[in-house]
């Protein structure tokens, strides 16, 4: 069986960005303005959406893996920033669970808050900590479809013991989404327009 290779996904500019050669970004600002910067190239490059995210390793602060939004480009309604970076670092390190016996702690920090899919995908990840810059309410007010999740979604994450931090560099993060939508970026939302 052929293996499941998502990194084939991420357009040239991004593969040329080894995670091994960044160092490591101790503050959750670093971490965030990373995650953004990802966006914001993505939307300069007109590779996809204006999401950008990356997984950590809680210890070092060192990035695993990074994704950017690729659903109009790849013809994938899932290639969200957060599932690109997900199953890159599920696969990296030979695991469908970052929660591992023997594995260090990793966060998902990402340039907004996660949409309904990418809210299941957190949970069934294994990372223990959520960290997110633009609110779901400013994508949404961008003109993207964030689905339905629970009106307590923070709650249900951190029952399952994934601590949550969200709005940090918001206005960062907002000003990606503007920059899109300047470009005249497509809103790919999953139900036809009227």
């Amino acid at each position: 069986m052929e293996r499941y290779n998502p990194e084939a996904l991420l357009p040239p500019w991004l593969r040329e960005l080894s995670t091994e050669k960044c160092g490591a970004l101790p503050s959750d600002e670093e971490r965030m303005r990373f995650a953004i910067g990802l966006a914001r190239q993505n939307v300069l490059h007109g590779t996809g959406g204006p999401f950008g995210a990356a997984v950590f390793d809680c210890s070092t602060g060192r990035p695993v893996a990074v994704g950017v939004n690729l659903v109009v480009g790849s013809n994938c309604s899932h290639a969200h920033a957060e599932m690109v970076a997900l199953a890159i670092a599920e696969q990296r390190l030979s695991s469908y669970t970052l929660n591992r016996p023997g594995f260090p702690r990793y966060e998902l920090v990402t340039s907004s808050e996660p949409c309904a899919m990418c809210f299941g995908a957190i949970i069934w990840s294994g990372v223990s900590r959520l960290v997110c810059g633009a609110r779901t309410a400013d994508a949404e007010d961008a003109g993207f479809d964030e689905g339905a999740k629970p009106e307590r979604w923070i709650a249900e994450l951190e029952k399952r013991e994934i601590e949550v931090l969200t709005a940090l560099c918001r206005s960062e993060a907002c000003e990606v989404l503007q920059l899109y939508l300047d470009k005249g970026g497509m809103l790919y939302n999953g139900q036809p327009r009227q």
